[in-house]
């Protein structure tokens, strides 16, 4: 059985093919890159889905040396994201299906990278840290649902790197450039640390850090002060969850995962609790397509059936989600 799922949520157009064995066996996609300086414009960033969907398509397929009879299930992301983007890969997905007469499963973006964290790095039953452009999550799962233990209260962390590194200067892509530019930083000045019982907020820090560049603080500075503080809050609020969880492994999913930074320090919090760190492998921690196929297997294979209002969700919440293929 292969399941091909199609990500269509913010800045990047992906397609993936997985087997029932939950193995990825291609996996092809696009970025759009937003001028410099800018975030993402959702139309633009649609346009670009819609231009290169088809060579996506045609790419992964080819990778895969598979053809669409050769596919059983057809899944995509339906949120939560942008509108415009996930329209443009929603639609898509629904005229293949219809095509090639295939079963249809929209998936939840965020559950899409807890599964394929889990898939790719063995874990069992952790505290799930999910960093990403839109979501700052602390999740478990428990009673048939992944549970939100904690969460931003306004921006998520990415949002807030890319934020804070479009009015310093630094260039994109904005989360790695940010890491690098934090390595050089030498001078650790106070900003706003802000956790509110298990929740974050990242917003005003964003504003104080902006602050103390415009003061004359480096950008290497300011990157490293902000890195500090930040990551500190959400382990901060991680260890708390597995405490209260008892649980004893710890997932970082998510684009912000990938930072060396946010991983050492969650390494050490897990190492002081007896517990054991694992952070999705790089090049899916970013949206992809295979997540997206992967959750679609899953769901397939256990009888899930969800309905989404207009195909699309663009405010779907994990903890909306029931998941029959976790007992």
């Amino acid at each position: 059985m292969i399941c091909l799922g199609v990500e269509s949520t913010a800045h990047t157009f992906g397609i993936g093919i997985v087997n029932e064995k939950y193995e990825i066996i291609a996996d092809e996609r696009d970025t759009y890159r937003p001028p410099a300086g800018k975030g993402i414009i959702p139309h633009e960033a649609a346009e670009h889905h819609e231009k290169l969907k088809e060579e996506i398509l045609k790419r992964v397929l080819e990778k895969s040396r598979l053809a669409m009879d050769d596919i059983d299930v057809i899944s995509y992301s339906a949120g939560p994201g942008l509108a415009p983007c996930l329209l443009v890969g929603a639609k898509f997905s629904i005229e293949l299906a219809k095509k090639f007469e295939k079963p249809l499963i929209p998936v939840n973006h965020p559950i899409a990278h807890v599964e394929i964290g889990r898939a790719t790095t063995g874990t069992k039953d952790p505290v799930v840290v999910y960093l990403s452009g839109g979501n700052t999550q602390i999740i478990a799962f428990t009673e048939g649902r992944y549970r939100v233990f904690g969460e931003t209260l306004d921006i998520p962390i990415g949002n807030a790197i890319d934020s804070l590194a479009r009015q310093i200067g630094i260039e994109p892509p904005y989360g790695p450039n940010f890491d690098k530019a934090a390595e050089k930083g030498k001078q650790f000045i106070d900003l706003p640390y802000v956790v509110k019982g298990m929740d974050l907020s990242f917003s005003g820090i964003v504003t104080a850090a902006i602050k103390k560049f415009k003061q004359g603080l480096s950008k290497e500075d300011v990157c490293y002060s902000m890195q500090e503080t930040c990551y500190s809050m959400i382990t901060e609020v991680t260890e708390r969850a597995l405490a209260h969880t008892a649980k004893e492994e710890v997932l970082l999913v998510g684009g912000v995962a990938a930072s060396k930074r946010m991983q050492d320090m969650m390494n050490r919090m897990c190492k002081d609790r007896g517990a054991k760190l694992f952070a999705v492998p790089h090049e899916y921690s970013g949206d992809n397509g295979s997540m997206i196929a992967l959750v679609g297997m899953m769901a397939y294979k256990s009888g899930w059936k969800q309905e989404v209002k207009n195909k699309i969700n663009p405010n779907w919440r994990i903890d909306e989600v029931e998941v029959t293929w976790l007992k």
